[in-house]
């Protein structure tokens, strides 16, 4: 029997959509408002689910305390209050949309796991916006 858990968390960060390969009209044109030279920001909300079968033992998928601990040192404190485009080595040459956010977090926190938990990351950039990855 499978079960999936969940944790949310969030964080504050400001980014630039364009690619540097594009004049600015381009990226303009694509990427509006969220072109802006001088960068804008989000207050992200994340949720992290683990799906994975009940340990007999404790009763836990997994515990909350490691979850908790992984996405305060992958997520937390690598992207809050952060320029992401500026600060953070992932997105150096990948433009931090929330798409490539949420693929980022999944690839750092994926490692941290289990090999045998199932990793969903949801990543809400607006109270309207939201993706979704789950490694597929």
């Amino acid at each position: 029997m499978k079960v999936t858990v969940s944790r949310k968390a969030h964080f504050n960060a400001a980014h630039r959509l364009y690619r540097k390969d594009w004049s600015f009209e381009k990226n303009d044109a694509v990427f509006g408002k969220c072109n802006n030279p001088n960068f804008h920001g989000h207050n992200y909300e994340l949720i992290v689910s683990i799906t994975g079968e009940i340990d007999k033992e404790t009763g836990y998928v997994i515990d909350m305390k490691i979850l908790k601990d992984i996405i305060k040192t992958e997520v937390e404190d690598v992207f809050d209050h952060k320029n992401l485009n500026v600060e953070v080595p992932e997105f150096q040459d990948l433009n931090p949309t929330a798409e490539n956010i949420a693929v980022v977090i999944y690839n750092k926190m994926k490692p941290k796991l289990a090999a045998h938990l199932e990793l969903e990351v949801t990543l809400f950039e607006t109270p309207r916006n939201f993706v979704t990855y789950s490694g597929k």
